[in-house]
């Protein structure tokens, strides 16, 4: 047999299904795949392979007993700031150092129902926002993978699991992914249940997931949800009406991402598709307008306990950040969600006129070193929006490091997101 570790999520759950191989045999291939490369790519924060391979055991057995789930022996990466009862979840702070939960996060625990096994726990940027870890982009190690879900995105890329869970509250799913060369999947908000999750804004904190491509994202979800992901690998009979948005943060595009959209929209003209540049409405810019106000101010409200009793371990800039949110008077905050529902009701006319919508998944390749996680100008919008995203990788740009193209779809549609996602991938 070819190394294990190279299948994809929906052959290795076909392969267990079939018989022709065991949770265990992956895992060990899997581990081996991380012994070669962490050192260099550091993805997780916590790796305990006696563990995972305790868990393929137990997966094998339930296998063999007839309680197969749609997930079976498949690998999982989780972000740091996601429970598990069995590993440390430490949210990325050194005020949780070595804390350990009582139970599993939902998606957790639904993933594990589903057959899945836990890895590990991936590197998070702190609380989910400032301050990187150590984690390196799989593809040149001196650049960043993005965050905030860089472990999950550097151990999708590196193919260290089949999905790693990640987080989004302004680009923290999408933008990793598109650096790392991997699919990112940001789903409808609130598809994945955030209990047991470190929250820090209620009104944009969304769970999704990080893969290899976009059948192991739809295979992922199904598993998780029990909802109809589709099969993006097969051919719709016809092609789709797509809208192209640059969106209010266009300028700061950089040269090989417009390169790269251009590119895209030709391929995917050539291959049938209607393209329909267009402008976001005034009332959707406002919606963005207020999306720092509303991440800030929410997350500040999230770490007053930290704040209260251990301020003095919090990083200088997000210390900077929460002090700011803190700050705002309460209407400051209402009148940006206020905002945000105003342009969620003006962005389902526009979008209704299409079928997907084309937009940069980042500004540009991954910028070099880890100091910072690149910028969320390309995201934010979408997240605050509540539809569902995905990004796919569609190249490379001037210094060899993957581009990402972004599909983006009506709230509920996540379905025809993944499956337009997949169209355009295989059109570039």
């Amino acid at each position: 047999m070819s190394d294990p570790s190279t299948l994809s999520a929906t052959e290795a759950a076909r392969r267990i299904r079939a018989g022709s191989l065991s949770a265990t045999a992956l895992t060990e291939a899997l581990l081996a795949r991380i012994a070669a490369r962490e050192p260099a790519v550091r993805a997780f924060v916590h790796l305990d392979p006696a563990l995972a391979l305790r868990a393929a055991a137990a997966a094998d057995a339930s296998a063999k007993a007839g309680r197969a789930g749609p997930l079976q022996g498949l690998a999982f990466g989780v972000k740091d700031v996601l429970d598990t009862a069995d590993q440390p979840s430490q949210y990325g702070s050194p005020i949780w150092a070595g804390h350990r939960p009582r139970s599993d996060a939902a998606c957790v625990a639904l993933a594990r129902r589903a057959g899945a096994i836990i890895l590990g726990k991936t590197v998070t940027t702190e609380f989910a926002t400032r301050h990187p870890g150590a984690t390196a982009n799989p593809h040149n190690p001196k650049h960043t993978p993005g965050g905030s879900s860089s472990g999950s995105a550097a151990g999708a890329g590196a193919g260290f699991f089949h999905a790693g869970f990640g987080t989004q509250t302004a680009g923290s799913i999408i933008r990793p992914a598109a650096f790392c060369g991997a699919v990112g999947f940001k789903p409808s908000y609130g598809t994945l249940h955030r209990a047991g999750m470190k929250v820090m804004s209620e009104s944009l904190d969304t769970i999704g997931v990080i893969t290899g491509s976009v059948a192991d994202a739809a295979l992922a979800m199904a598993g998780l949800t029990g909802g109809d992901y589709g099969d993006p690998d097969a051919k719709p009979g016809r092609a789709p009406r797509l809208g192209l948005c640059w969106g209010p943060t266009a300028d700061q595009a950089k040269p090989e991402t417009r390169a790269m959209l251009e590119r895209v929209v030709a391929a995917a003209a050539r291959a049938g598709a209607t393209v329909v540049p267009f402008e976001m409405p005034a009332a959707v810019v406002a919606g963005l307008a207020a999306h720092g106000a509303v991440m800030n101010g929410e997350s500040a409200d999230a770490l007053a306990w930290e704040f209260d009793h251990a301020a003095a371990q919090l990083s200088p800039g997000l210390r900077e950040r929460m002090e700011w949110g803190r700050d705002q008077p309460r209407a400051v905050k209402d009148a940006g969600r206020l905002a945000f529902a105003a342009a969620r009701t003006a962005f389902a006319d526009v979008v209704a006129g299409f079928d997907a919508i084309l937009t940069p998944s980042a500004p540009g390749e991954a910028p070099e070193g880890l100091g910072a996680t690149g910028d969320p100008a390309f995201n934010s919008l979408w997240t605050l929006l509540h539809v569902p995203c995905v990004t796919v990788p569609v190249g490379t740009g001037p210094l060899g490091l993957p581009l990402g193209a972004q599909i983006v779809a009506g709230i509920g549609q996540d379905k025809a997101a993944l499956a337009w996602a997949e169209w355009v991938r295989q059109a570039a």
